[in-house]
């Protein structure tokens, strides 16, 4: 039986947790001379040990380490670690050591996904929390947290964690582990589609294996179908025509094979693909409908009694697909779903084909699969235990929307020279009486079956099968070869994983020792040092050279992105660009990235390393041209000073910023515990447009989603030959920030159709973003997007994808409040931040590495897919986008225009009542001003109380109207897809872009003028302007000395709102006054 446990059998490896106690900063002072005698205790699943008193100090260090048994591995995730510092009485000058408890100084919480393997550990320093709303708490500190496992410790075991003495002690009987998986082989070709290549089994996502084992003869065994008694000939008429009679006669009546005595097949254990229990749940018709979730139902999440979430949402890094996962070696893993509530359940007849025995000789057997309309036809067979038996380990998942009578399945042998001597037997199922597997049933046991029919004598042995009725949530589903999807590789349902990202700081000091020439007369020494990380280059800039020419200084920060698994190499060129020609190569050394340092945050020092450059060129008189030789690799060059680090304090950014679904830090240790989890049901798309044409005019759409959170992405199966795919798969993401976005778009797939070394991409047929943080907690929408793609015609629907969301979450409003005040970026964004442009370099050269990452996945992901999710053309010039954030700009001014006109209306007395209402407020205001701020407030208020019934009801998906996209004009168009046009066309575009930035200049010639008016007033640059308005300043200055303020403000404000009839229609004096001063617009050429 197979075990869905962690690597290691139980009992033979046993998991502990180590936190290191190293030290502690600006601690409260308790013992009333300034200072604290401080310790740490540390609690951790029952649990506790303490550190070792520092006396009278504010900043104690400990280094002590802690260590802690983990009694269920797969469930650590799911734990924390509490951390607490106390201030120790016996300390006290006034030996207060007898009586009264310690002081509380702080105390810090670190949930299980934060602990890092030993290894990869960092110290961390975690501010202090308070313990209560009046607590006064301040400082920090400095951690390192990190398990391991080790060889269990023989008997006898500890005293605190072993019963008492006498108990039994004796170990557990040894069970033998499961016999390692092997990959399936590459499969046929197909036979009736347009794909040429051959597509390998992908190797199935396997962590929890829970299946049912294999009885003993005498044991239970599933329940016989019913089955006919017919048998399946040769194909004679095609691979659908009817196959119930056999070359010679009719086929006998299957049965159910007796026991055999011989163990062997039943000694092996199941392979089972799928990963743990969690079987299709089947709905009768008429509980379908109310068995599904409404686009409005309330969920209720549980909360874990540690204060975070329970087992439920702490996975490890790797995802699930549907039921199961990938999961690396020791990562705990995500306890699989039962329901599918999202997304409607659809039947599949599920035929698992295990293997053969007792057949005649043959060359690759085959297993042919016929149930009504569709023919399925396995890989040949391999006789992997020598004894003649082939096996298979394959899954068949057959559309069941419509229920057919009979399950035929039959052997072959594939290098038979006539279709007569081909047939080797089969069995023919009755398909009512097959079982639907129900949750929580596990995988259904195989059993034996008789093969029958052809010629008397001709036909012997058995064929181990199971066949089932379930639903796409089936554990076995991903895998299965699916008859919506006959080409297997390229049209499975997958999950990937982005890569590991880190920031490379490569800090440049100096160099000496270096052999540079004398330059030319009259230049400068320019020396640089050019840093190569794969495809990414980077070069500092001109150095300061010494006054003997071999030590010169850069004192410059280069930063690359490097992806996990950290393999490749730094490479570190010295070049001297004196030269009129070509730069000349002083000296390179290589790094590994591997041995590059890791750095958590700002506080930790990285120091300084010399390397030897090796290489150099040999520069003869005159150090140029042809007197340049290469030295040797050993020759010594000089030497560099440099400072590495990987930073993982920084969010490696792969999206654009407003767009991005993740902002946690690139080190394990600085993650928060997440605050809910995000589902997503693909449901399907509608009126898709054809992409591609078949047998020369008939319209087709191979169309496949992918959806990306975090640095999940998830890929659904490819719905063949349909404008109208229903995929109905469900999916989940934890969510560490709900300000995050959900990106989900559609694609037509054109890789199964490319040949060996054709590389054909897939279009992009359309994309929807759900921003997280607009749904409510919860609570499920279902809703239908319109697919728009901008093209060179103009905007074009191509269909509509329909998706169904729901974010659950247990916070309470401490909790958002907590999170919404908390910093959108890490800690190093904000203490030591990166500059917009390289900011972006940076983010092109993380979208080029995940590309690159899912390119070599299996199926690919390809890199197309990747650009167009995320987003990376988002900043190129585009004149649409100009005057679509133009727009935006004017929205979000609206309403300051619109206050500007209903004033204007109210100066004006359109609206008597409210003029004089207006007044009213107006006196009360003034008169109390105390009250101006919480009117405000509740003004702000009952706004928002109001606008809550036009609230969103659902999502919004992408909005054309302020892309600015269904307006668009044909040029623009034309520019925005059209990178280098035709001289002529260029000069249009430049002529019309001029025409633009002349108004822009204007307007800002406009807004200088008008600063460098008021500017004028005091300057006295206009000796009359600048007299009248300094004796207007002192005779307001005795006014308001000599009035009472309010006064003053009730006459401003009834002067304002003076009736119509005491107006003068021509501007005011103030505004004549400010419009004469002058400006330096006369000075400009």
């Amino acid at each position: 039986m197979a075990d869905g446990g962690p690597p290691h059998p139980h009992g033979q490896m046993v998991r502990r947790l180590a936190v290191e106690v190293v030290d502690a900063r600006d601690l409260v002072p308790k013992d009333g001379l300034g200072t604290s005698s401080a310790y740490a205790v540390a609690d951790f699943d029952g649990q506790r040990k303490r550190t070792r008193t520092v006396p009278r100090d504010l900043n104690p260090q400990w280094h002590e380490r802690l260590e802690f048994a983990v009694p269920d591995p797969a469930g650590m995730h799911a734990e924390s670690l509490d951390v607490s510092l106390y201030h120790d009485r016996r300390f006290n000058p006034s030996g207060g050591g007898g009586g009264g408890k310690n002081h509380f100084l702080g105390r810090v919480r670190i949930y299980g996904s934060q602990f890092s393997r030993r290894g990869e550990e960092g110290i961390v320093y975690f501010p202090l929390e308070k313990r209560s709303l009046l607590s006064w708490i301040r400082g920090e500190v400095g951690l390192k947290i990190y398990y391991y496992d080790e060889p269990a410790v023989p008997p006898p075991p500890p005293p605190e964690d072993r019963p008492p003495e006498g108990a039994d002690n004796a170990p557990p009987p040894e069970v033998p582990p499961e016999q390692p998986r092997e990959l399936p082989p590459e499969l046929p070709e197909p036979t009736e589609a347009a794909v040429e290549v051959q597509q390998p089994q992908a190797q199935p996502p396997v962590i929890i294996v829970e299946e049912a084992p294999m009885h003993g003869p005498h044991g239970p065994m599933m329940p016989p179908p019913m089955m006919h008694g017919h048998m399946m000939p040769p194909p004679m008429h095609g691979p659908h025509g009817p196959m119930m009679h056999g070359p010679h006669g009719p086929m006998m009546h299957a049965r159910m094979m007796p026991p055999q005595p011989e163990p062997e097949p039943e000694q092996q254990p199941q392979r089972e693909p799928g990963p743990g229990p969690d079987g299709a749940e089947m709905y009768p018709p008429e509980l379908r409908k109310e068995r599904m979730a409404s686009s409005t139902g309330h969920v209720r999440v549980p909360r874990h009694p540690s204060g975070g979430f329970g087992p439920d949402y702490y996975t490890a890094a790797s995802p699930r697909v549907i039921s199961g996962r990938f999961a690396s070696a020791g990562e705990a893993v995500e306890p699989v779903q039962s329901t599918y509530d999202l997304v409607e359940p659809m039947r599949y007849l599920f035929v698992r084909i295990v293997r053969v025995r007792g057949i005649r000789a043959c060359e690759g057997p085959y297993v042919k699969i016929q149930a009504g309309p569709h023919c399925l036809r396995s890989r040949p067979g391999r006789d992997v235990s020598g004894t003649g038996s082939p096996e298979w380990n394959q899954v068949f998942a057959v559309s069941h929307a419509k229920p057919e009578p009979t399950l035929e399945i039959s052997v072959w042998d594939g290098g038979a020279p006539s279709p007569a001597d081909a047939f080797l037997g089969g069995v023919c199922f009755d398909l009512s009486d097959v079982p639907v597997r129900d949750q929580p049933d596990g995988p259904l046991a195989a059993q034996w079956y008789r093969l029958e029919g052809g010629e008397p004598g001709m036909v012997t042995g058995d064929i181990m099968v199971s066949v089932w009725i379930g639903t796409q949530a089936d554990d076995v589903f991903p895998e299965a070869w699916n008859t919506d999807a006959p080409y297997a590789a390229y049209t499975r349902a997958k999950v990937y994983q982005s890569p590991k990202l880190w920031y490379l700081r490569a800090s440049i000091i100096e160099a000496q020792d270096l052999r540079v020439p004398s330059p030319p007369p009259g230049l400068p020494f320019d020396v640089r040092v050019k840093v190569q990380l794969g495809f990414q280059s980077a070069r500092t800039r001109r150095s300061v050279a010494s006054s003997s020419g071999s030590a010169f200084a850069w004192s410059e920060d280069l930063m690359f992105v490097a992806s996990e698994p950290l393999d490749d190499t730094l490479v570190l060129l010295v070049e001297d660009r004196s030269m009129i020609k070509e730069p000349a190569l002083l000296g390179h050394a290589t790094i590994p990235v591997s041995s590059v340092e890791q750095r958590l945050d700002e506080r930790q020092i990285v120091a300084s390393r010399w390397f030897n450059l090796e290489g150099g060129m040999g520069h003869g008189d005159g150090g140029g041209g042809d007197q340049q030789g290469q030295q040797g690799p050993g020759f010594y060059s000089g030497r560099l000073h440099l400072r590495l680090s990987l930073e993982g304090g920084y969010h490696v950014l792969d999206e654009a910023a407003h767009v991005c679904s993740d902002y946690r830090p690139t080190a394990k240790q600085l993650w928060k515990p997440p605050v809910g989890v995000l589902e997503l049901g693909i449901v399907g798309a509608c009126g898709l447009l054809p992409m591609k044409t078949k047998g020369g005019s008939k319209g087709s759409t191979d169309a496949y989603c992918v959806a990306k959170y975090g640095k999940k992405w998830v890929r659904t199966r490819t719905v063949t030959d349909s404008f109208n795919p229903r995929w109905n798969e469900q999916y989940t993401w934890q969510v560490y920030d709900p300000c995050t976005v959900l990106t989900v778009a559609v694609f037509d797939n054109w890789r199964m159709f490319a040949g060996t070394g054709d590389d054909r991409q897939d279009y992009r047929i359309g994309k929807v973003r759900v921003r997280v943080s607009t749904l409510e907690t919860n609570r499920a929408y279902t809703a239908s997007y319109p697919l728009l793609v901008l093209l060179r015609p103009g905007l074009k629907k191509m269909g509509e994808v329909q998706l169904a969301v729901r974010f659950s979450s247990p916070a309470h409003l401490p909790d958002t409040w907590a999170t919404y005040t908390s910093p959108l970026l890490p800690r190093m964004h904000y203490l030591r931040p990166i500059g917009v442009a390289q900011q972006e370099a940076l983010r092109g050269a993380a979208v080029r590495t995940v590309a690159a990452w899912l390119a070599r996945s299996e199926p690919p992901l390809g890199p197309e897919v990747v650009r167009y999710m995320l987003d990376a053309d988002a900043h190129t010039w585009s004149v649409r986008r100009a005057k679509a954030n133009w727009f935006r700009i004017m929205g979000v001014l609206a309403w300051a225009v619109g206050l500007e006109r209903w004033l204007d209306g109210v100066r004006r007395w359109r609206n008597p009542s409210t003029t004089v209402l207006l007044h009213v407020l107006y006196l009360v205001l003034v008169w109390y001003p105390e009250l101006v701020v919480p009117t405000a407030s509740l003004y702000v208020f009952l706004i928002g109380v109001w606008y809550y019934r036009f609230r969103p009801r659902a999502p919004a998906g992408m909005d054309a109207r302020l892309s600015q996209a269904d307006t668009v004009d044909g040029d623009e168009l034309e520019e925005e897809f059209d990178a280098v046009p035709a001289p002529d066309v260029l000069r249009l575009r430049y002529e019309r872009l001029r025409t633009l930035a002349g108004r822009v200049q204007r307007v800002m010639g406009d807004v200088a003028a008008q600063g460098e008016r008021l500017q004028a007033l005091v300057s006295w640059r206009d000796p009359r302007a600048s007299r009248i308005f300094v004796g207007v300043c002192l005779a307001v200055a005795v006014a308001l000395y000599a009035m009472p303020p309010k006064m003053v403000a009730v006459a401003s404000g009834f002067y304002y709102l003076r009736h119509p009839m005491f107006r003068d229609p021509m501007p005011a004096a103030a505004v004549n006054f400010f419009r004469r001063l002058p400006s330096l617009s006369d000075r400009m050429l």
